[in-house]
């Protein structure tokens, strides 16, 4: 019996020593990375910060890497859609997710097809931007104390243009409702650039945006920003005041954009890709972009970025819970 067992024992020590190697050629090195082009999902149509941002991260990406970086909108849901098709593609490192402020709120308020924290691996912060109250130049209001005052006289009376329940205008939207005393309706919309097109043609008032998005839009004439919600004013419109400044002590709200992956993917793609994003946002002309725009670019780690969602979506779920902000 003992000498049948032997060549088993053999065979099965050999194949052994054999798994681990099999194992690391099945999963993708650094050095042969990329090889084929790697889709990049943006959770929100054509037109918002996310896909703008996104897109101009995927060009440079594409310049560094050597392979097309395809930009994949899949709107919808306040970006749950996209994100839940993510969460759901090979962990190879070839799909990629944008992810923002819009990700951790989602989870504030909802249940979700996905984890946040467990679904992904985060790869690096892209930047930040302060949000914004924006309006029609001819038929909005002058003021944020003029648009304030309106509300307080009749209540219910002014719609803002929002993503959906739980987005980040929502968010923006009713935080300010609470620190000004007033009532306003939310009306939802597919994304941030159809709620925009709707302000910029004067049939929504107001709309609560990263100033990022409404940017180019101010600079045209078609939008006015009434104020900003940053501790400081913005170099990029210094004559726009704080909402802060305007007389509404407790609203500092900004937003943020970054990059993951599903999770699981090689640890030395993840790195990879982080070196690459990296050297993107310290090249002088990708600062020079970002700035322009209102954004300031950010580089942490992956362990600071998993970090920033985890404390957003206990700081979010807060602000949820006081303004009554909930979805089944």
């Amino acid at each position: 019996m003992k000498l049948r067992i032997r060549p088993i024992l053999a065979v099965l020590g050999l194949l052994a020593g054999l798994l681990p190697a099999m194992h690391s050629a099945a999963q993708p090195q650094a050095g042969d990375y990329p090889n084929k082009p790697i889709r990049w999902i943006i959770p929100f149509p054509p037109g918002g910060s996310n896909d703008v941002l996104g897109r101009y991260l995927g060009i440079r990406l594409t310049e560094r890497v050597g392979q097309q970086v395809v930009i994949d909108n899949r709107g919808g849901a306040n970006g749950i859609i996209g994100t839940e098709l993510a969460a759901q593609s090979p962990a190879d490192g070839y799909t990629l997710l944008m992810v923002s402020t819009s990700f951790v709120m989602n989870a504030a308020v909802r249940p979700l097809p996905y984890d946040i924290e467990k679904s992904f691996d985060p790869i690096s912060m892209i930047g930040s931007a302060p949000n914004s109250i924006v309006t029609h130049p001819q038929r909005g209001f002058g003021t944020l104390r003029e648009l304030v005052d309106r509300a307080r006289a009749k209540p219910a009376s002014i719609f803002y243009a929002s993503t959906g329940i739980g987005g980040f205008n929502h968010f923006g939207g009713e935080l300010f409702k609470k620190v000004a005393g007033i009532d306003m309706v939310m009306v939802p919309y597919r994304g941030g650039s159809p709620a925009m097109v709707d302000v910029m043609a004067g049939n929504m008032p107001v709309m609560f945006s990263s100033l990022t998005q409404v940017l180019p839009h101010v600079r045209s004439g078609r939008l006015k920003v009434l104020a900003i919600g940053a501790a400081n004013r913005s170099p990029v419109v210094p004559d726009v005041p704080t909402v802060i400044e305007s007389g509404f002590p407790g609203y500092e709200v900004t937003v943020w954009w970054g990059v993951a992956a599903p999770a699981g993917a090689p640890p030395a793609v993840i790195e990879k890709l982080r070196r690459e994003i990296t050297a993107v946002l310290e090249d002088p002309e990708t600062k020079k972009r970002l700035l322009a725009d209102a954004a300031e670019p950010r580089i942490v780690t992956p362990g600071e970025l998993r970090n920033i969602i985890r404390n957003d979506k206990k700081k979010w779920a807060g602000v949820a819970k006081q303004a009554g902000i909930r979805v089944q």
